[in-house]
């Protein structure tokens, strides 16, 4: 029997990191080796008080995380580069 493979959903539990930053993310940068499939991630870094999202890039759903950045007054900035690789 085979696996059936299932599309990506976004995930609870994106809050664990702004509560452990307790405030000293005000103004930082959030870097991710991975890119942002959907918008929650940008969300919980903008709850976090941080002003920059750094990231490679590569998802289908790029410009709609982008546009979510916008929105929240984020800076992205596009790596277009992986340093992690499974």
């Amino acid at each position: 029997m085979g696996h059936r493979r299932r599309p990506a959903e976004p995930r609870g539990g994106r809050s664990v990191a702004p509560q452990k930053a307790a405030g000293r993310a005000a103004g930082g940068a959030c870097a991710s080796d991975a890119f942002y499939p959907f918008p929650d991630g940008v969300e919980a870094a903008a709850a976090a008080g941080v002003a920059v999202v750094v990231q490679p890039g590569g998802s289908v759903s790029d410009e709609k995380v982008v546009t979510r950045a916008d929105e929240l007054g984020l800076a992205m900035v596009f790596t277009g580069e992986r340093h992690f690789l499974h």
